[in-house]
């Protein structure tokens, strides 16, 4: 039966590594869509992200049969849980990622206010931020984990620099209100991606050391 519930934690490990990628993968094409005016690309990453919910829901129901058929206890129901709490930060992403396609589709072609080069940065960030929680999550390395959340500070003063940028392309021009608005949406997107990766990073630190903390780059 241990043989068997260790191959079940595995199994579950691995299609939380899947969800990952695909969340990964929605960010990236959203923001491509974003640069090369993509409404079409745009349209399918919205109607990708039906696939990312599905997905969650599978794992959670994976999740809740173990701990009813297993009774994990100690570590393993830290585990257990933890995959629940990181499989919901995965899912909220996958919205943020579908957030940035529906407003390629509202933009409908029409060109930036400013070259989008802080953007695509965020969002690099903030996927090689979420590979390396998944990573940090596999090694149980809370030092990885620290490390990852210290990057969120990366895509704040990236936020908070092309809010400021397109506060003052709005007051000169207020003509580019709406596209400014709409890139304003899309960085606030990205900033949530980098905090949802920080909650992941938080949990895994409760499950190797069985504490839970918050705000840890305060304590630095």
């Amino acid at each position: 039966m241990r043989t068997a519930f260790e191959k079940s934690l595995k199994e579950l490990q691995a299609e939380l590594f899947d969800m990952a990628a695909m969340v990964n993968n929605a960010v990236e094409r959203s923001v491509d869509a974003l640069k090369n005016r993509d409404v079409e690309h745009a349209g399918q990453i919205k109607n990708d992200d039906i696939h990312i919910n599905n997905m969650r829901w599978k794992i959670e129901e994976q999740c809740i049969q173990l701990i009813a058929t297993q009774q994990p206890v100690a570590t393993h129901l830290r585990q257990i849980i933890a995959v629940l709490n990181i499989i919901t930060e995965l899912e909220r992403m996958g919205d943020h990622a579908e957030g940035i396609a529906k407003i390629v589709i509202k933009l409908n072609g029409e060109s930036p206010v400013k070259p989008l080069i802080d953007i695509p940065r965020m969002a690099q960030i903030s996927t090689e931020m979420i590979s390396g929680s998944l990573h940090a999550f596999s090694e149980r390395d809370i030092d990885k984990a620290r490390k990852i959340i210290l990057r969120d500070d990366e895509v704040d003063e990236l936020y908070h620099q092309i809010l400021r940028e397109l506060i003052s392309i709005m007051i000169e021009d207020p003509r580019t209100i709406t596209r400014c608005t709409y890139l304003m949406w899309t960085a606030h997107n990205l900033e949530r991606i980098a905090d949802r990766v920080t909650n992941i990073c938080e949990r895994i630190i409760f499950l190797v050391t069985g504490e839970v903390k918050e705000n840890i780059k305060r304590d630095k």
